[in-house]
C-alpha cells in the first residue's frame, strides 16, 4: 500500500466517526436561546460543547497524521497495523462522548473518555514510532521529531485526566483541554523540512 492510499483510508474513517458524532447532537427543546440551558441533562448546550472538544480532538489527529504522512518516505505492514490500531482508539471518540454526555459527565464515562483519548495518544505515538523505523534516520519525519516533547506531555497530561475524573469531571475535561490547546497549531517543522 501507498502512503496515498494509507492516508485517504485514515481521512475515510475520520471524516466518518466527524459524521456519527453530528449524529448524535441533541437539539435544545425550544426556539428561544434558554431552551439550550433547560430541559433534561445533558443540556444542548453542554452536548455542544462536548462535541466541539470532540471534533477539535480528532480534527488534531487528522491534521497531525497528515503532517506525519507526508514527512514519511516508507509503508510497510507495521505501518499499517500500528495505522489501525491508532484508528481503532480514534473509533471509540464518538461512543464514549456519547456515553459521557449521556450521564452527565459521570465519573466512568469521563474517564473511558479519557482512556480513550489516552490510547489514541499513544496509538499516535507507536505510528510514528513505526514510521520513523520503516524510513530510517534520514527522512523528513527523522528530522523533525527528534527531541519533541509535546507528544509525551500529552500522554502525562491524559493518563493523570482518568484518575481525576474520580476526583471531579470538571478537572479531567480542563487537562484535556489543555492538552487540545497545545496541539491546535501542528508543529511547523515538519513543513519546513518538507520545503527543505
Amino acid at each position: 500500500m501507498t502512503k496515498g492510499r494509507l492516508e485517504a483510508f485514515s481521512d475515510g474513517v475520520v471524516a466518518i466517526l466527524i459524521t456519527i458524532m453530528v449524529l448524535e447532537l441533541k437539539t435544545p427543546n425550544g426556539a428561544t436561546w434558554s431552551a439550550l440551558w433547560e430541559g433534561p441533562k445533558p443540556h444542548a448546550l453542554t452536548t455542544l460543547l462536548t462535541y466541539v472538544l470532540s471534533f477539535i480532538s480528532l480534527g488534531i489527529y487528522w491534521n497531525n497524521h497528515h503532517h506525519m504522512l507526508h514527512a514519511a518516505t516508507k509503508v510497510n505492514g507495521a505501518v499499517l497495523w500500528a495505522n489501525t490500531h491508532l484508528l481503532f482508539w480514534l473509533s471509540l471518540i464518538p461512543y464514549t462522548t456519547a456515553w459521557m454526555q449521556d450521564e452527565s459527565f459521570a465519573q466512568v464515562p469521563t474517564a473511558a473518555y479519557g482512556i480513550v483519548l489516552f490510547m489514541s495518544g499513544l496509538g499516535f505515538t507507536i505510528l510514528r514510532n513505526t514510521l520513523l523505523t520503516a524510513g530510517g534516520p534520514d527522512t523528513p519525519l527523522a528530522r523533525v521529531t527528534g527531541d519533541d516533547a509535546k507528544p509525551r506531555i500529552s500522554l502525562v497530561l491524559y493518563a493523570a485526566a482518568i484518575p481525576l475524573a474520580f476526583v471531579h469531571s470538571v478537572l479531567a475535561l480542563t487537562i484535556i483541554v489543555i492538552v487540545a490547546i497545545m496541539w491546535l497549531v501542528p508543529s511547523r517543522r515538519v513543513e519546513r523540512a518538507l520545503r527543505e
